[in-house]
């Protein structure tokens, strides 16, 4: 149990450390290739970090042929938008209480107010398309239809984003593989330390869910309970990292990005391939998960477009759905 414990945190020092090296690295290259913060953050950072998780669905649909492993595949393709639409709203908004208790920056939320609307209005409308498309379940045709125009829709996304006007990355700091390896700071460089520190995001998010499992069960924790909230809060980890991260450093484009583009593409590539190669037929927890954090996007967007502003107090809202999500399911025990 002790050992556990011990290697528990070792992979959480392991993923906070990836995600210093993460950041820093796609900053120093998002500054290079002259790309606003918005392009950084909702694409870059959000795409990079996105990308672990999503391997999970994709094997267990196409590699394990059972209802189960279907199963498997559309909780964890429903999961992640919800981890993001409400846990990881919630640490961001409680990470910029922190900091300005900490007197390292104010309570105000200084981020692109059209980029965040943006990348909210393309998760709504995608993810509602997803919802939906649960109901018509049964037309093939139709579900493979609106699957292609779903990854077709982020291509507009990135699209409007590469197009749109930003603010650029400014107070960059040296390269870690510069200022630590003495490597030169080249483009080459540069990228080498971005897939370093994926490569240590996702070995640090394995070792975490597998002795997060083995502490679990020692402690008695019901399987579906670690099934459906301890593994996701691992596997979305390296975004919420990142986002206290920057922050911190008082990068709140950056930060809110990170989330917000990773939502819209989480909404996007593993939901059209859930459609095409699943029944696709979302009930009970899938169903809720999926519509707490459309509710969720829906309530931070609405706050946006009415009050033309973004505090940590909306965002924290999201904790109140994560806490709905919790309830529900300690009532279907």
């Amino acid at each position: 149990m002790i050992i556990n414990v011990a290697m528990l945190l070792v992979s959480l020092v392991m993923i906070l450390a990836a995600a210093v090296v993460f950041t820093n690295g796609i900053e120093i290259l998002g500054h290079r290739l002259k790309l606003h913060q918005g392009v950084v953050g909702s694409i870059l950072a959000a795409v990079g970090t996105a990308l672990p998780e999503t391997v999970i669905p994709v094997i267990a649909i196409l590699f394990f042929h059972s209802a189960e492993a279907h199963q498997v595949g559309i909780g964890a393709i429903a999961g992640a938008p919800f981890m993001l639409g409400t846990l990881a709203f919630f640490i961001t908004g409680l990470a910029v209480m922190i900091y300005a208790a900490s007197g390292r920056r104010t309570r105000a939320i200084h981020t692109d107010l059209p980029t965040l609307s943006r990348d909210l209005t393309f998760f709504l409308v995608l993810y509602g398309i997803a919802i939906l498309t649960s109901f018509v379940h049964d037309f093939p045709l139709i579900k493979t239809t609106l699957a292609i125009g779903m990854v077709l829709g982020y291509g507009v996304y990135i699209w409007m984003t590469i197009g749109s006007d930003g603010q650029a990355i400014e107070d960059v700091e040296i390269l870690h593989f510069n200022k630590y390896l003495f490597l030169p700071e080249t483009r080459p460089v540069i990228i080498i330390q971005i897939i370093a520190a994926l490569g240590l995001m996702i070995w640090g998010a394995h070792l975490f869910v597998g002795y997060t499992s083995a502490v679990s069960l020692k402690l008695g924790i019901p399987a579906m309970i670690l099934s459906i909230i301890i593994t996701p809060i691992a596997t979305e980890l390296p975004e919420k990292c990142n986002s206290v991260i920057w922050i911190g450093k008082r990068k709140d484009i950056l930060a809110m990005g990170n989330i917000t583009g990773a939502m819209v593409f989480q909404s996007s590539f593993p939901v059209a391939f859930g459609m095409a190669f699943t029944p696709w037929d979302l009930t009970g927890i899938p169903m809720v998960s999926a519509l707490l954090a459309f509710g969720s996007a829906g309530l931070v967007l609405a706050w946006v477009r009415v009050k033309k502003t973004l505090n940590p107090y909306i965002l924290m809202a999201g904790g109140l759905f994560y806490l709905t999500f919790i309830g529900y399911l300690m009532l279907r025990k």
